[in-house]
């Protein structure tokens, strides 16, 4: 198959730069991985999206843009990209499913959810540990939880949580949240959440499942879920050193979202400075999709 744009990545920065480069009339394939939607398919409410001024759940607004990308054109293969090499006339993507060549190549891979790496948080996973409160918040109803963390997910997680469980704890070893003031405000309202400030898990406890933390203080406490949001670890293993990356592990660009590779593009939160929200990410990629149509154009 002759792809002039490949895509690696199904979150929305994946899906809008196929939908863009497909409505710029190019050949488009994305490899969407197993899991369509990337991290925001489990959100409940995402904001600052100009088209949803009220909000959207993630799991209605990705499945829109992948419907969208098929109606324009695009191609899917629910595989991931496991190594990417420079090939005569452009790229070669190598996937569990085979190779693929392509002309440019633009890298929404996103980000994995970091974990804390400490004792009982590896067992626990599926039974307590999650990243997911949409996922897991029916199965704790009226019960106590913990988030650790308190950037936007942490906050964002923790009101959905509220709408289910009796008490959410906010676990934060930084003096203040760090998210935007929409969520601390709605945060610091909710009477069924509380911060606890300059404080550090240092063990998850349990028998059969999850049933509380210990604090690096000494302190313990019961609950039932414990849900880590702590930050995003960029997914580059593909790359193989063939880029450099930023002191965080992300992929540098220029404005136009070209890497120091020719016909090599990033958006979303594997690139570097991206801000990591949903608006951002889908700007990003329509700007990466039109630098590569340009690039085509320009004869790479």
């Amino acid at each position: 198959m002759s792809i002039d744009i490949a895509v690696a990545g199904g979150g929305i920065a994946g899906l809008t730069a196929g939908l863009k480069a497909a409505q710029l009339g190019r050949k488009t394939m994305v490899l969407t991985g197993h899991q369509l939607g990337g991290n925001l398919l489990s959100i409940e409410k995402i904001d600052g999206h100009p088209d949803y001024p009220d909000g959207i759940a993630g799991y209605e607004l990705l499945p829109t843009i992948q419907a969208q990308a098929a109606e324009a054109g695009v191609e899917f293969a629910a595989t991931e990209l496991a190594r990417l090499d420079g090939a005569p006339r452009g790229w070669k993507l190598t996937t569990g499913d085979g190779e693929f060549a392509a002309k440019a190549v633009i890298l929404a891979t996103g980000a994995a959810p970091k974990a804390l790496d400490i004792p009982g948080e590896a067992a626990f996973k599926g039974r307590g540990v999650s990243h997911c409160a949409s996922c897991d918040a029916p199965l704790l109803r009226d019960r106590v939880v913990v988030v650790v963390g308190g950037g936007d997910s942490a906050l964002q997680e923790s009101l959905t949580l509220a709408e289910a469980v009796a008490r959410v704890i906010i676990v934060q070893d930084a003096g203040e949240l760090t998210a935007q003031q929409t969520y601390v405000y709605r945060v610091t309202q909710n009477p069924k959440i509380e911060v606890r400030f300059g404080t550090t898990v240092n063990e998850v406890a349990g028998d059969t499942r999850v049933t509380g933390v210990r604090l690096t203080s000494g302190e313990a406490i019961a609950c039932d879920g414990v849900f880590v949001y702590i930050g995003l670890a960029p997914n580059t293993a593909y790359l193989n050193g063939k880029l450099a990356l930023d002191s965080a592990g992300r992929i540098p660009t220029d404005s136009a979202m070209a890497t120091e590779q020719p016909g090599l593009f990033a958006a979303g939160l594997v690139r570097a400075g991206s801000l990591g929200r949903a608006a951002v990410s889908a700007a990003e990629a329509t700007a990466a999709a039109e630098a590569a149509d340009r690039w085509l154009k320009n004869g790479g």
